[in-house]
């Protein structure tokens, strides 16, 4: 009786640990190259979109790209509930914590004043939700 016993714990401790597996998970996105020209007005590059099926709130986004050497810009990242500023051209944040994982994100950047037009390029996402 007590092997049983012991065999259904393990047995529900498996289906419990593979319901959190596939609770949780992960896309990668990555869109062209955006080019912002006019200071003070955001250029939005496309839609990074979730593949079909994704479900769940967003626990973290990490992000990179790529500027011009010098360039002074300023870029956020935004989520149709959202936006979180983009210091660095990587990075993570947990600001997106809590938003539906399946909407699409979109890199906003504009030159900042006395720049000439810059172009952002190697535009990805990580988006890690459970």
């Amino acid at each position: 009786m007590r092997g049983r016993v012991v065999r259904w714990a393990i047995a529900g401790l498996l289906v419990a640990a593979s319901g959190m597996a596939q609770a949780a998970g992960s896309w990668v996105a990555e869109v062209p190259s955006v080019r912002a020209a006019v200071i003070g007005r955001e250029t939005a590059s496309e839609a990074l979109v979730a593949p079909s099926g994704t479900q769940g709130r967003i626990r973290e986004v990490r992000w990179r790209f790529r500027v011009p050497p010098g360039k002074g810009w300023r870029g956020r990242l935004c989520h149709p509930a959202g936006c979180v500023a983009l210091h660095t051209a990587r990075g993570r944040s947990e600001a997106l914590a809590g938003l539906s994982a399946d909407a699409p994100l979109r890199f906003r950047f504009s030159p900042m004043a006395g720049q000439a037009p810059l172009v952002v390029e190697g535009l990805q996402v990580i988006v890690n939700f459970q």
